[in-house]
């Protein structure tokens, strides 16, 4: 069995909001795979699905954002799993909106959600769905003002379109493992373009030529003279 948790905070007032990345997945996962039947249990709410021979518990946490790991941290000790067996989505302010990072390990990052959950999970080796929801000025209240904003217009669109493209990429996860989920669906980094060959050869042609040139010679003492007049 696997767990995938997706953070957020419960209540209509905080669905649409950027903090709910989370929640808004694991809500996509559940239709995706037929797991519309959530129930509260360990303050959460939970749903089941079955992948292939998989099965996976969706859950999603009522404790609020910060208490992330009173919910998750009970629910593996019930169903007797470890932090390997545990996907964990969440929001991330230093991603540009709608940019995703899937993880194998890692710290918390200066989430509270993470921190609470490394706090009660006391291991941090299991895999993170990084969402990118954009990052306001650096002024602590406007971070928080920012992410219990909801999304809107062209922002929106792109939220949308990221969870499109995390649903294989869970899945992924659960059937292939992290590490080729990583490598399948990762944004690739661009790699800057190499200047044309005849470029190439026509600088070290110059730079050649430049080192045969002679040199005046300014920094030899005068030899064969009478210094003293």
């Amino acid at each position: 069995m696997k767990m995938f948790a997706g953070l957020g905070n419960p209540g209509a007032e905080y669905a649409a909001t950027r903090h709910n990345v989370g929640f808004m997945l694991a809500d996509a996962l559940a239709a995706r795979w037929d797991a519309t039947a959530w129930r509260t249990k360990q303050d959460a709410l939970v749903a089941e699905a079955q992948l292939g021979a998989e099965k996976i518990l969706l859950v999603k946490p009522l404790t609020y954002m910060n208490e992330s790991g009173r919910a998750v941290g009970p629910l593996l000790s019930w169903y007797k799993l470890g932090a390997s067996d545990l996907i964990v989505a969440h929001d991330d302010i230093d991603l540009p909106v709608g940019t995703i990072r899937l993880r194998k390990k890692g710290s918390a990052g200066g989430h509270n959600g993470m921190k609470s959950i490394l706090y009660h999970v006391k291991d941090e080796n299991f895999p993170r769905v990084r969402i990118g929801v954009g990052h306001p000025a650096h002024e602590h209240d406007q971070v928080i003002r920012h992410v219990l904003s909801p999304f809107s217009g062209e922002d929106a669109l792109k939220i949308q379109e990221a969870i499109d493209y995390l649903l294989p990429a869970v899945e992924s996860i659960v059937t292939e493992g992290i590490d080729l989920a990583m490598n399948k669906y990762n944004p690739k980094k661009e790699k800057k373009p190499k200047p044309p060959k005849n470029d190439v050869d026509q600088n070290l042609r110059s730079k050649e030529a430049e080192s045969n040139e002679p040199r005046e010679n300014t920094g030899q003492p005068e030899t064969g003279r009478n210094l003293n007049g």
